[in-house]
């Protein structure tokens, strides 16, 4: 089994930023990938960014050149710098952790206000 803590979400407003962390423990296997979803009111789970292992790095269109994604491999720990951020933003952000299976994280709600 594996944990995901998850810390940093809030309220900011339109043009600001926040910085979201997820902390692994647990049965962590060097090989994995970590990463962000979101899921605003009534649509579906979507991905934001993902982190390999190896470093490779998948961003969704929405955020890429605003969102940058990184890890430290010691702490298994995984970041999100979030910046500029839109009220189509909002959205509770949850933390993935994926080797043969996905883990997720209890969710943190991140709000932005025009």
């Amino acid at each position: 089994q594996v944990q995901l803590v998850e810390s940093g979400g809030g309220l900011v407003q339109a043009g600001g930023s926040l910085r979201l962390s997820c902390a692994a423990s647990g049965n962590i296997n060097r090989f994995n990938s970590m990463g962000w979803y979101r899921q605003a009111p009534g649509k579906q789970r979507e991905l934001v960014a993902v982190m390999t292992s190896g470093s490779r790095i998948n961003y969704a269109d929405s955020v890429k050149g605003r969102f940058t994604i990184s890890r430290d491999n010691a702490k298994n720990t995984a970041y999100l710098q979030m910046n500029s951020l839109k009220p189509e933003d909002t959205a509770v952000y949850y933390c993935n952790y994926r080797v043969y299976r996905d883990y997720w994280g209890q969710g943190t709600q991140v709000t932005v206000s025009s």
